[in-house]
């Protein structure tokens, strides 16, 4: 058996695992649009788009290829469908190599009436029963994201200066020109925080800092914190989950937010998702989502550091 050949086995034991993982929770698994009116307002991420050639009648020329299917998720959830998750391809523009492929696979999935803690809980349990599939075990440590900061580095990532945080990169060298405060925050991370995590660890970081909140509620505790949580298997961070906000006023003022921030940095403004306001609008039930990268937890299952290797054709080839 070839080492691709061996990839695509692996793939299609993990998707089989995820489905009997979910069928026995009784959490359905539903297939939403690739396409969308709308785009991802995310600064960070960037979307591809193409050109509908038919009848004007069907709306816009102009779509977006979807970066998650969280949005006609949360909309099949304000209409009742209750528990549900997607396995698909998703799309981001951007970047290409040994660890990104602007096209790979997520899984999503909503629970109704959970927060982001008992998600958690449940995200866990899914990574350990990936892991046991190929004879692999692995302890958990779940902490704040003050406690990682703390732990790591010896700052409060709430209350240290710009120039603390940058100094904290040490002799790494990154162009700071017009970086903001959770830019550093994130370089810390993803720098010097993140590739220490063990390598037979899951590492929940949860309780992240307001302005990092994407989609999640706000928690205004003596210090307010993001109901948010993420998720690294080793070095490697496999998903993002949140208590979900449901309050469509917030919700557009976030996307707006972005698109301010977007243009701020030379950047196209984006067509905000109506429909998923829409949706919100209408009533979305107290609920907990998460995204998880399944090219990431199979780099993971097989000890490869190259997503390529998990691909039958990697972006170069297809």
């Amino acid at each position: 058996m070839t080492d691709r050949t061996a990839a695509l086995h692996l793939r299609a034991r993990l998707y089989a695992l995820v489905r009997e993982f979910f069928a026995t929770r009784d959490v359905l698994e539903v297939e939403t649009p690739i396409l969308s009116l709308a785009a991802n307002t995310e600064p960070n991420i960037e979307s591809f788009s193409t050109t509908f050639s038919g009848h004007a009648d069907a709306g816009s020329a102009e779509r977006w290829l979807r970066t998650s299917a969280e949005f006609p998720l949360k909309r099949l959830l304000a209409a009742g469908v209750g528990d549900c998750y997607e396995l698909g391809r998703v799309f981001r523009n951007g970047e290409a190599g040994r660890r990104h492929n602007p096209e790979f696979t997520m899984l999503e999935w909503y629970r109704v009436g959970w927060d982001h803690l008992r998600l958690l809980d449940e995200t866990v349990e899914l990574v350990r029963h990936a892991l046991a599939m190929v004879g692999r075990e692995a302890s958990l440590a779940s902490m704040t994201y003050r406690d990682v900061f703390v732990e790591a580095l010896g700052i409060d990532p709430f209350a240290a200066s710009i120039d603390v945080l940058r100094n904290c990169l040490g002799d790494i060298q990154i162009n700071g020109e017009g970086l903001k405060r959770d830019d550093w925050l994130d370089l810390l991370i993803t720098h010097r925080i993140q590739p220490d995590f063990p390598s037979d660890r899951i590492t929940v970081v949860r309780d992240w800092p307001p302005t990092q909140c994407a989609l999640a509620r706000i928690r205004h505790d003596d210090l307010p914190v993001a109901e948010r949580f993420e998720l690294y298997l080793g070095p490697h961070e496999l998903a993002n989950g949140y208590h979900e906000l449901t309050d469509p006023a917030e919700q557009r003022a976030r996307f707006e937010n972005d698109n301010r921030r977007r243009r701020t940095r030379g950047q196209r403004e984006l067509p905000i998702d109506e429909n998923l306001l829409r949706a919100l609008g209408s009533g979305l039930p107290d609920c907990a989502g998460v995204a998880l990268g399944i090219e990431r937890l199979l780099m993971c299952l097989s000890g490869s550091e190259d997503i390529r290797a998990l691909l039958s054709f990697g972006f170069s080839d297809a």
